[in-house]
């Protein structure tokens, strides 16, 4: 059974058949969040940022994040992946059943994320659930509230993320990950994992995975 872009769905997604002692390699792509990957909160963090940040500012900062993008997309689209042995991990996309169709979303509301995702998938990549989606919501709401809280005094964009930030939260978020990429990296394959630059996996993966960082880390 195959998606609109080829892929298998997540029911055929967890079969591991390599062999117990094949290496498994995970490659780690920091990432900088745009406002088409924000959904809802997109316009509430734009406003925000703009209160605190002049229009030229802003337009600085989007054009440091369309860079880093391209930078990104030029790195991804030369990686030596092996065909048929390619799992992607994204920050945010939850276990649900429905993660190709929120990949597809996200990428028609112009996230170069989640487009750069299908490219991969149309390459037979599998897309894989990496968050709960318990502990994404509970992040939502924190967020909204600081929005709130702030009420457009100061602060913004990735200022407001933080604000909102709950460091036991994000060690959840961080153990949830680890343990989806631990349990569901089979032997011989290559996991591509794209992750916010709040996150660190860092002594939570499996000690036999091997993991690469193509990409300098992402601005702060």
């Amino acid at each position: 059974m195959t998606g609109r872009s080829g892929a298998p769905f997540m029911e055929e997604a967890d079969k591991c058949d390599g062999a117990e002692n094949d290496p498994r390699t995970l490659i780690h792509i920091g990432i900088v969040h745009t406002e088409a990957d924000m959904g809802a909160l997109s316009e509430s963090i734009q406003r925000a940022t703009l209160h605190r940040l002049s229009v030229k500012a802003w337009r600085r900062k989007l054009r440091a994040i369309d860079k880093r993008w391209t930078e990104i997309e030029e790195i991804v689209e030369r990686l030596p992946l092996p065909s048929g042995k390619v799992r992607l991990y994204q920050d945010g996309l939850p276990v649900c059943g429905r993660e190709l169709e929120i990949v597809e979303e996200l990428a028609n509301r112009g996230s170069r994320n989640h487009r750069l995702l299908l490219y991969l998938i149309g390459k037979g990549a599998v897309i894989m659930g990496t968050e709960s989606s318990d502990l994404l919501l509970e992040e939502y709401e924190r967020v909204k509230q600081a929005l709130v809280l702030q009420n457009v005094r100061r602060g913004g964009g990735s200022e407001i993320l933080q604000s909102g930030r709950d460091d036991s939260l994000l060690d959840r978020r961080n153990r949830f990950i680890a343990d989806r990429i631990n349990t569901t990296l089979c032997a011989g394959e290559t996991g591509v994992l794209f992750l916010g630059m709040l996150h660190s996996l860092e002594n939570l993966l499996d000690k036999d995975i091997n993991v690469i960082y193509p990409v300098a880390l992402p601005f702060a």
